[in-house]
């Protein structure tokens, strides 16, 4: 009753404390609700299960279809979807099949330009080619173009096994020292699939666990964004998927610009794409960013893993 008392006297003050003891359930509650929302992200019609092919293009034109006889055979969709052509200049555009059933951008037209994920405008999407449950846009990584190809009943989205975590651990909630890089540093980011980026890094986080001193270095995917950081520990290729996980990080509060704190919360590292499909083109954790230390929170192995 004291409890319930002291819980309705903060409400009624308008005071948001939480005593010791509602502490850690309000943590673990926060990270339960974390999870989910990573869940419904992941299984989502159009997220990453739905994809059911990575097709890789080349100059020139490609007949794309469900059929055999095409150049790029489907998983999904008509028979003779269409011939998908890249230019010299690498301007991509589809010209599609009279009884595709098809749509570009939800319009029914014959050709149209596609523009990849790398060229859009800020706060757009790449064009998107519909058919039935499938669809699919182009990527561009490094150069190369590919189909980018999802279906909101692929077998992955189906037969999902659900996320397996470490137990939700406060002590993995750390805070750092944010140290600014001005200006800021290059670091050389590998994927998957054999590129290699070059990103800006604005700064280091470092963080102190068992007696030791580590540092991780982010990058921002989007300018002003959150700090995104590819990394690895002890447990990858162990308890954890061997590229690497992902986390990210609020901006420290003074300025990505100036010395300060920021909380690494590694609750929330989570598995690439990766981990979940062979057709995602995923970052590699940089040496950098290979932690000498088991970092038991967020995230475990994929139990559906491919590889």
């Amino acid at each position: 009753m004291l409890r319930v008392a002291a819980f309705l006297l903060a409400l009624i003050s308008g005071v948001a404390t939480v005593s010791a003891a509602e502490a850690p359930s309000t943590y673990v509650h926060e990270i339960e609700q974390w999870r989910a929302a990573r869940v419904a992200r992941l299984t989502a019609p159009d997220g990453w299960l739905s994809l059911i092919g990575l097709e890789w293009l080349h100059e020139g034109a490609s007949r794309v279809g469900s059929a055999a006889d095409n150049d790029i055979v489907l998983k999904a969709g008509p028979a003779h979807l269409g011939t998908v052509t890249v230019a010299t200049d690498g301007t991509t555009s589809i010209a599609l099949a009279k009884d595709s059933g098809a749509t570009v951008d939800g319009k029914p037209v014959a050709e149209a330009t596609l523009v990849d994920d790398m060229h859009v405008a800020e706060g757009a999407a790449p064009t998107t080619v519909r058919f039935g449950n499938a669809n699919f846009y182009v990527i561009d990584r490094d150069g190369r173009k590919a189909l980018r190809v999802k279906d909101s009943d692929a077998e992955a989205r189906r037969d999902f096994l659900g996320i397996d975590y470490f137990p939700v651990d406060p002590s993995w909630r750390i805070e750092a020292e944010w140290v600014p890089f001005v200006p800021p540093h290059d670091l050389q980011m590998g994927s998957v699939i054999g590129t290699i980026d070059t990103v800006k890094v604005p700064g280091k986080a470092v963080f102190h666990r068992d007696g030791h001193t580590f540092e991780l270095l982010p990058y921002q995917e989007e300018p002003g964004g959150e700090l995104f950081f590819v990394l690895a520990d002890r447990t990858s290729g162990k308890e954890t998927y061997g590229a690497a996980r992902f986390l990210y990080a609020v901006l420290p509060a003074g300025g990505i610009d100036k010395p300060g704190k920021l909380i690494l919360d590694f609750n929330k590292a989570y598995n690439p794409p990766c981990a979940f499909t062979p057709f995602a083109t995923c970052p590699l954790a940089p040496p950098e960013n290979r932690l000498d230390l088991a970092v038991t929170a967020g995230e475990k192995k994929y139990a559906g893993g491919h590889h």
